[in-house]
Parts: C-alpha cells; structure tokens; sequence
C-alpha cells in the first residue's frame, strides 16, 4: 500500500458467530480473525456489532455484566497481533459509559483504539438497553485510505452515509447484526441494497459485517456484503452460509472521483441551499 491510501487495499468482512455474555468465547474469535486477517495481509477487517458480547440482552442489567471500556484488555491484544503491520481493525462492543451503555464500535490498529463511536439509531429493543450515542460518525486516516465508521441501522438514515462522504471518506465500514426477515427471493436483503444505494449516491465503498449463528430464537440474515463505489457489489456472502469470511482487494482512493459523467459529480452537483427551502404544498 502507498503512502497516502492511494494503492490497492484488501478488504474483510468476517462473518463471525457471537455467542451471547462470553466475553472469553468472543475475545478468543475475535483475535482468531485478527490473525488469520494478518496472515492473508488483509488491510482493512471488519468484523460484527456487538461481537464482543453477542446481541439480544433481555435488559440493561444483563447487558451491563459484560460491557467494557475501550481501556479493555481485548483491544491491547488485538494491537498486539497487528504489530508491524498497517491492517485496521473496525470491531462492535458493548461499552460501558460511566453509567451508560452503549452499542459502539471501535477502529484498531497497531498502536491501538484510533476512536470509538457510539450508535446513533438505536433498532427496536436496543432502545431499553443502550443510550444512543449524540457525535457525529468519524473518518479515520489510515494507511489504507480514509475509513467512516456506522453500525447497522445508521445506514437506513441516508444523512449518515452522505456526512462521511462530505467528510472525505473512501471506505465505509459497517458492523451490524441484521435480523432475518421476508424479502421476495429474488432480490438482495433490503440492508444490502440500502448498502449499494448509500455507496452509488456517494461515490464511496462500503463494507458491511453481517453476524452468524441463533441467538435466542433470532436468526440473522448472514448477508455480509462489500460494495464499490459505483454501488456495485464486490463481493458478499450467501446468505444463511454461516460463520464465513469475504475479501476483495480495491483501490479505495477511487472514490475520491466523484464525477459521473464528463458533465457530473456527485459531491458537486448538490444544491444545499435548495435542500433548506420549505417545500411548497398545493
């Protein structure tokens, strides 16, 4: 990789298989990841939300007994299994703030957490559990190219992806927990084609890291997805395929083009000032 982001970046979205309040069990897969991750020279990995704790709490207090700060143990160990490397880690927690809870995400590399975000649309029953998070989503420099970070369903709120977008991201990294629902069979999940919407209307990449396995009763669409910046997709997972893993290698600087046509750019082509005005009823 050059200098700057402007080389090819290989690409992971490991599908992992959290298993609900094993801090250990979940710590352990989690480093298993990191390392194969190493040794495929993958650059940039991305793994589920909340795989540190898995998902369905029935209420704050259970989730409580194993959420962490970013202080924790487990992210000086996954900096430590990407010593002298430049691969980034983008891995879901369950944090403890002060006396909040929140459903966050932490950017890792080799000299450890870079930043932490904290979810802003908070899904269904998240809502009795977690405190949602009120900063708007970062964007990474890393040797890999500029990386924004969202959970799951911040994705279904377009303002999201397009702020990291204006904020110059190349890539944007997705941690989520989708739950199975009905969706006509010939299509895509709803999810994965809000993901290539996202990536289409803002000329960026989008990685996003659905999660495996049962989890009192839920079952998980299993729809990891990687898509480039035309909102095509690279590369995904079949769903219901299980704990598994997609890589692709792209060139994430290519996003910085936002032109369409020799007339067009996406960025360019705004009109904020429009997007203010009250729109008239007749």
């Amino acid at each position: 990789m050059t200098a700057g982001g402007t080389g090819v970046a290989r690409i992971r979205c490991d599908q992992l298989a959290p298993v609900l309040g094993d801090l250990e069990g979940n710590g352990r897969s989690i480093l298993a990841a990191v390392e194969q991750a190493v040794a495929d020279r993958v650059d940039v990995l991305v793994l589920p939300e909340l795989a540190t704790t898995g998902y369905v709490f029935r209420d704050a207090d259970e989730a409580a007994t194993v959420a962490v700060t970013a202080d924790d143990p487990l992210f000086a160990r996954v900096a430590g299994a990407l010593d002298g490397t430049d691969t980034v880690v983008v891995v879901g927690f369950c944090e403890r703030d002060g006396r909040l809870l929140r459903n966050s995400v932490a950017v890792v590399d080799r000299t450890g957490v870079r930043t932490v975000y904290r979810k802003t649309h908070l899904w269904d029953r998240e809502t009795l559990v977690f405190t949602p998070g009120d900063a708007a989503p970062p964007v990474v420099d890393t040797a890999h190219g500029r990386i924004g970070v969202l959970v799951c369903y911040d994705m279904e709120f377009p303002e999201m992806p397009r702020m990291l977008a204006l904020a110059g991201a190349d890539l944007i990294a997705v941690p989520t927990n989708w739950p199975v629902g009905d969706h006509p069979e010939r299509d895509r999940v709803a999810e994965v084609i809000a993901a290539q919407a996202a990536a289409r209307t803002n000329g960026v990449f989008i990685a996003c890291c659905d999660r495996a396995g049962t989890e009192r009763g839920q079952d998980w669409n299993e729809a990891s997805v990687i898509v480039d910046q035309f909102g095509w997709v690279a590369a995904e997972t079949e769903v219901g395929a299980g704990a598994t893993a997609i890589t692709v290698d792209v060139f994430p600087a290519l996003a910085r083009d936002k032109s369409t046509s020799p007339h067009n750019d996406w960025i360019g082509d705004r009109r904020p000032e429009l997007y203010d005005r009250k729109v008239p009823t007749a």
